[in-house]
């Protein structure tokens, strides 16, 4: 728990209340100065432990492409990379995980060795993400990973007849499995988005809304407000499925609902704010979420439920919190209801009390019983994604183009690393 105060005792919006302002921008900046050990002492980008200790075992392709987002995003909003992981995280992706032979982007990389050769659309997607963001802050490398990974995307992972994105390959291309899934097509949503704002582009967001017009059009509402994470090759719901416990989960991910109401209204509102639902069902997903997932007795999120809407595991992390926040932020710049004020106010004190590391800086990524620190799943502070948007999404004006807002307001820039 932190000796920041939250917010102005009196203040009517947090969103608008300089002491909150405040409080973001100081966790924003304790969250970078953790993460700024994350520059591997032999090359490449590492993982950290609690204290911040670099971590053994292979450089993943979300990792690297995440912490390039990030301190892009960081940089943009008024706090230089001081130590230089853009640059080194640009590199990595070109020379490391890109395939000079095949094309793409492998899993994981062990120095100059591939230490897994597989191809995940999850993973590129985070590519053109990274590539998106490094571009708006100018980076010179961006424009050919954009392309780069544009391109891959287009060839290997688009399927035009679907509108969808195919999931899993080998190293040189071969498919492995039928597998069909939910969370590598959010991310791509968020990928395609952030393209579309670097390059100005349609495609990347006509792409975006027939992604949405699956899952948020005809999935969502046959499921109760509550999305499936795992399909066949066809695109029929696979209930049986379950494989990796944090990435593909059984049954429906009440985090991803966030993530994905949060993502709809930057749709609708890049698009224009068409006459569509958009907001109505973004609202739907979001309010089915929080009425699922939210534990009464000890706070936080439960992390997956059976298809009826039961509780299937109670591991409680702290991403499906941060992205609570950002959906909550969405909808009060929209509309300002009371009851999305009051979520945001529940959800930051209980990641005030229990997730934020206040001493040494990022988030504690998984909370027991009895809210103390757990390890079950992760080993030390996996990443900065999650947590530094639920700092900066609220800080920017709007409820899109957070990078060009941010930017314009460099909220980040008057505090130094206070």
């Amino acid at each position: 728990m932190s000796n920041d105060l939250l917010a102005s005792p009196d203040a009517a919006t947090w969103l608008q209340d300089a002491t909150h302002r405040a409080y973001l921008a100081r966790d924003a900046h304790r969250q970078l100065g953790f993460f700024d050990a994350s520059l591997g002492a032999n090359g490449g980008l590492v993982t950290l432990d609690f204290a911040g200790r670099p971590l053994p075992g292979p450089q993943e392709l979300h990792t690297t492409t995440r912490l390039i987002h990030s301190y892009a995003l960081a940089g943009l909003a008024g706090r230089p990379d001081h130590a230089g992981i853009i640059d080194r995280g640009m590199e990595d992706l070109w020379t490391r995980h890109r395939d000079n032979r095949h094309g793409g982007y492998v899993w994981a990389v062990d120095g100059a060795d591939v230490a897994d050769g597989v191809k995940l659309a999850y993973g590129h997607v985070f590519v053109l993400l990274a590539a998106s963001t490094a571009k708006l802050a100018g980076h010179p490398e961006a424009d050919r990973l954009l392309a780069d990974a544009s391109d891959v995307l287009e060839r290997h992972y688009w399927d035009e007849s679907a509108g969808l994105l195919r999931d899993e390959f080998t190293q040189d291309w071969q498919p492995f499995s039928t597998y069909r899934g939910m969370n590598a097509n959010m991310h791509g949503v968020e990928a395609l988005l952030a393209a579309h704002e670097a390059t100005g582009e349609r495609i990347y967001l006509d792409r975006a809304k027939r992604i949405f017009d699956f899952f948020l059009g005809r999935i969502a509402p046959a499921s109760d407000w509550r999305i499936p994470e795992h399909y066949t090759q066809h695109w029929q719901v696979d209930p049986d499925y379950e494989g990796n416990p944090m990435f593909r989960p059984a049954g429906s991910t009440p985090g991803h609902s966030f993530e994905m109401g949060r993502l709809q209204l930057q749709l609708w509102d890049l698009m224009g704010r068409p006459d569509d639902g958009a907001p109505d069902r973004a609202r739907l997903l979001i309010d089915r979420a929080l009425g699922d997932a939210w534990d009464g007795s000890r706070g936080g999120f439960v992390y997956t439920l059976s298809p009826d809407g039961t509780v299937a595991r109670r591991a409680r992390y702290w991403w499906p919190v941060t992205e609570a926040i950002g959906a909550m932020a969405a909808f009060i710049k929209l509309s300002s209801g009371p009851d999305d004020e009051e979520w945001y106010r529940k959800l930051w004190r209980f990641a005030d009390q229990h997730l934020i590391d206040a001493e040494r800086g990022g988030w504690l990524p998984e909370l027991d019983a009895n809210n103390q620190p757990a390890m079950t799943q992760f080993s030390g502070k996996p990443d900065i994604y999650h947590a530094l948007q639920a700092d900066l999404l609220p800080l920017a004006d709007g409820i899109s183009a957070a990078a060009r807002a941010l930017q314009s307001s460099s909220p980040l820039a008057d505090q130094g690393s206070n």
